[in-house]
């Protein structure tokens, strides 16, 4: 099952990370298992992609993408120093390159 890891960063709202606590403290209950908030947030996110087309799950993942749009408008707004433009976009930022002329055709 954790053969193939990878790490992710997940921001969430202090109510949803206390009911993925709950739900912890429930299953550890019922199971009588030790169960981390970590098993609780794969399992949920396992399940939720098994309902890819579930309109409830499409719609609260519709609602996050506004949020965080509106979120960046609101930042790029506020903004830094006059004419600054921050790079407000998922990953890093890349390096530009110069371009060097073709020198195939010498």
């Amino acid at each position: 099952m954790l053969a193939n890891k990878t790490r992710v960063l997940l921001i969430l709202p202090g109510d949803v990370l206390g009911q993925a606590r709950v739900l912890a403290g429930k299953a550890t209950a019922a199971l009588m298992l030790p169960v981390s908030l970590q098993i609780v947030l794969r399992a949920l996110i396992e399940e939720g992609l098994k309902r890819d087309g579930d309109r409830g799950l499409l719609a609260n993942v519709e609602g996050q993408a506004l949020a965080v749009r509106r979120l960046r408008t609101q930042a790029r707004r506020a903004g830094g120093p006059a004419g600054e433009r921050r790079n407000l976009q998922a990953g890093s930022p890349r390096k530009r390159r110069e371009r060097r002329p073709n020198r195939r055709g010498k």
